[in-house]
């Protein structure tokens, strides 16, 4: 989904017009997935996934903002939401161990 949301997002940026056009929404889609990957089914993991997935993808720390600033075009705009969910990830793999989720 990540591969062929680079061609996506690309032709969607393209039709817009505008980079990163808040229509595109299969980042998201993506980075939220990878959020959740091997994370135990619960209406918890689901919420915190989702509400810490919007905010590293809205904050974009270091180096998710490096990223988004340096890569441009379809690779661009799917790889901080990438990045986002791989960090929300490790983090919900995190809480499991800890014994918070």
């Amino acid at each position: 989904m990540a591969v062929a949301g680079i061609w996506i997002c690309q032709t969607a940026s393209d039709s817009a017009g505008h980079h990163d056009h808040g229509s595109i929404v299969w980042d998201e889609i993506v980075g939220y997935l990878i959020a959740m990957i091997a994370i135990p089914f619960s209406f918890t993991a689901m919420v915190l996934g989702f509400v810490l997935f919007r905010l590293f993808d809205i904050a974009k720390p270091w180096p998710i903002s490096l990223v988004d600033r340096k890569v441009e075009g379809g690779l661009g705009i799917m790889i901080d939401d990438v990045l986002a969910g791989v960090v929300v990830c490790f983090i919900l793999h995190v809480c499991i161990v800890a014994g918070v989720l």
